[in-house]
């Protein structure tokens, strides 16, 4: 009997494609390694994210480019920079459940192989040390709630990695040397939640 090969469909932005680090140190690479450590097969996660991306941007490439009918996970991951342009929380919310209902038709209808992760909260980075960083947490803890709620109308899994990333504000080794997006030891622990999910999942 020839063993299953699970795929993963990682869907996002700069936070997904892992910016500043080299691509197996982003999450959905981590954990590939991590899940075929125990002993899934696994092949390299396809990744459809671009730094600078927001919901729409990401919806717009999906229309318009060639993907695989089915994986057998899907992340889902965006929406900071909807927050950083101050575009309309509405339409985020409005372009999520967009978005999520397309990652349920590629993880073939199945809500349980959907993962959606919650927005990192980047005022806590040097990077934004001169801005208003109570602004950025409360608008990130809006989006937040609204993809989540949007996650619990579909019955996805939900990811908060927001609360981790917080403690960012005291450790340089959790950023890049662009002083904003996570370092590989982040997203390891990101790709631990992601890895502890889907080896359920995909065990059952």
């Amino acid at each position: 009997m020839t063993k299953h090969i699970f795929s993963l469909l990682a869907l996002g932005d700069s936070y997904t494609i892992g910016e500043g680090v080299p691509v197996y140190e982003s999450f959905p690479y981590q954990a590939v390694q991590m899940l075929r450590k125990q002993g899934f097969h696994f092949h390299a996660p396809e990744l459809v994210a671009k730094t600078g991306w927001t919901t729409f941007e990401l919806a717009e490439h999906i229309l318009h480019t060639s993907l695989n009918e089915h994986y057998d996970f899907v992340t889902l991951l965006i929406g900071v920079n909807n927050q950083y342009r101050n575009l309309n929380a509405g339409d985020y919310k409005t372009d999520v459940e967009f978005l999520l209902k397309k990652a349920i038709h590629f993880a073939g209808e199945r809500s349980d192989h959907v993962i959606v992760l919650s927005i990192p909260d980047w005022g806590v980075t040097p990077f934004a040390k001169e801005k208003d960083t109570q602004k950025i947490a409360m608008e990130i803890d809006e989006y937040n709630r609204l993809n989540k709620q949007v996650a619990l109308q579909y019955n996805v899994h939900y990811l908060d990695i927001t609360t981790a990333t917080r403690s960012a504000a005291t450790d340089s080794t959790q950023v890049t040397a662009d002083g904003l997006h996570p370092s590989g030891k982040v997203y390891a622990q990101w790709a631990q939640l992601l890895a502890g999910h889907i080896s359920k999942t995909a065990g059952s």
